[in-house]
């Protein structure tokens, strides 16, 4: 297969890296200067340090629409950019017929006053209907990825040829890649445990013990589940991969962008510099309000992701956030 990776970020190049260890991949930078940097060095050294390119694996870079053109030479395409950077990707790449997939998590910010926030696949049929698509997602941190830990990932897409595509294009070595039509399940999954991860690390933060992460993770899953069967989700999506696994990893492990940004606001750090410090992109900052607006015009209650964008916008500290959320009514746990 000949694989093109759009984006050279750490997941991106992840995936390239594991992909080119038995196919032709071809890696696009944004700027000439990383191209050129990485395809030097063999490695991405800001994004994926200490991981070698395979020799099947080539960098470029060059203007995206240009690029695009010269798409349907590709078998797959795999999107690696943000979430900021879906839209005016898939629009590059509306006439390919090549399968497309995203790794990016969470909700487009609206891009008008009262609007709703869109999840990826919303975004999709929005600029690009005719591209067959689909999201890679699952519990998985780019930097286990590239050194070839064992992972799993799930290839959703209501297209089963997208599925198919995707599955051979990663399903080797120490990743398995299992295949889900449902897609807003899946995207569910991966957009709200990364503003769960922000509360669990506020709880480690503020060393409030492993009950109160255990709390916080399990009636979190609950609000993941809530908010995705009211778009239309299978409750069963979310006891998978892009559910529970990776809500699980991200609330825990010590690799998360996202809980490293909760644990940070509890030493009393001020939200941007927290952020500035990571060096990457904490998707569950930029999409915790798109998430909790989502969620408020369907009536889908959410108060540990609601705590965290107050807490984000800095109407209350940490001490309260917590306060919030203990002193709520009692209620029934189904």
């Amino acid at each position: 297969m000949k694989l093109w990776v759009i984006g050279a970020g750490a997941w991106g190049t992840a995936v390239a890296v594991h992909a080119a260890h038995r196919h032709e991949v071809t890696l696009w930078a944004r700027t000439p200067t990383q191209a050129n940097e990485m395809a030097s060095a063999r490695a991405n050294a800001k994004y994926l340090p200490g991981v070698q390119f395979p020799k099947t694996m080539e960098v470029v870079s060059g203007p995206l629409a240009e690029s695009a053109q010269r798409a349907d030479a590709f078998d797959a395409i795999v999107i690696g950019t943000p979430m900021s950077g879906l839209r005016e990707t898939l629009l590059a790449l509306q006439g390919t017929a090549a399968p497309v997939a995203w790794l990016c998590k969470g909700f487009e910010a609206p891009t008008a006053a009262g609007e709703l926030g869109l999840m990826a696949h919303e975004v999709c049929h929005a600029v690009a209907p005719r591209i067959k698509a689909g999201v890679l997602s699952g519990p998985s941190f780019a930097a286990e990825v590239g050194r070839e830990q064992p992972t799993a990932l799930v290839a959703a897409s209501p297209h089963a040829a997208v599925q198919a595509a995707f599955v051979q294009a990663l399903h080797h070595g120490n990743l398995r890649v299992y295949g889900n039509a449902d897609w807003v399940g899946v995207e569910v999954g991966g957009a709200v445990k990364n503003v769960l991860a922000i509360a669990t690390g506020l709880c480690d933060g503020l060393q409030l013990g492993l009950n109160a992460r255990a709390a916080l993770i399990t009636r979190g899953l609950a609000e993941m589940s809530r908010l995705g069967e009211a778009l239309g989700a299978s409750r069963d999506t979310f006891m998978g991969l892009s559910g529970l696994g990776d809500l699980v990893l991200t609330a825990t492990g010590d690799l998360s962008r996202n809980r490293k940004v909760g644990g940070l606001l509890a030493q009393g750090m001020k939200l941007d510099e927290a952020v500035q410090s990571l060096g990457h992109v904490a998707e569950g900052v930029y999409s915790a309000r798109t998430v909790v607006h989502r969620a408020q015009s369907l009536g889908v209650d959410m108060p540990i992701s609601s705590a965290v964008v107050a807490l984000l916008d800095g109407q209350i500290s940490p001490k309260e956030a917590l306060q919030r959320l203990m002193s709520r009514d009692p209620a029934s746990e189904n």
